[in-house]
């Protein structure tokens, strides 16, 4: 097996776990007492219309903890995918594991500004992984 297909596959891995404990603990956590629950409460209780819609903030906290879950869980079933596709075709899906290397970089500055700093670490591992990935893969070859 070439590298860049191990360091997909890892990645793959790492981002489903990260799809998994954001769920499990961000999404579906549990509340603390105390001013968490009160945070939580007001955010249930303040409920407005919205373009035809009544929703709390609450909604839209837990509508968008469960679209970072499904992002992370597709992401990292297209990592599996081009880590298949980087058998025959790795220097081809360079410009992509690019992109999502910087979008992973990008995305645990914003954690780790905006939230804790162990999800944070599984995003730089991503990162890492496919930094490997992009430069163990061939460049495509030139055609004349």
């Amino acid at each position: 097996m070439n590298k860049p297909v191990v360091f997909l596959r890892i990645a793959a891995v790492l981002t489903f776990i990260h799809a998994i404990l954001h769920t499990v603990g961000g999404v579906f956590g549990r509340i603390e007492p105390g001013a968490a629950t009160i945070a939580v409460q007001a955010m249930k209780a303040n409920q407005f219309l919205l373009l035809g819609h009544v929703r709390s903030f609450w909604d839209f906290y837990r509508g968008l903890g469960l679209a970072a879950t499904i992002s992370l869980t597709a992401e990292a079933i297209v990592f599996w995918q081009l880590a298949s596709l980087a058998k025959t075709e790795a220097g081809r899906v360079r410009p992509i594991l690019m992109t999502f290397a910087i979008a992973y970089a990008v995305f645990a500055v914003n954690t780790y500004t905006y939230f804790f700093v162990g999800p944070v670490i599984v995003e730089v591992l991503i990162v890492t992984s496919l930094v490997l990935a992009v430069s163990t893969a061939k460049p495509p070859s030139e055609s004349f």
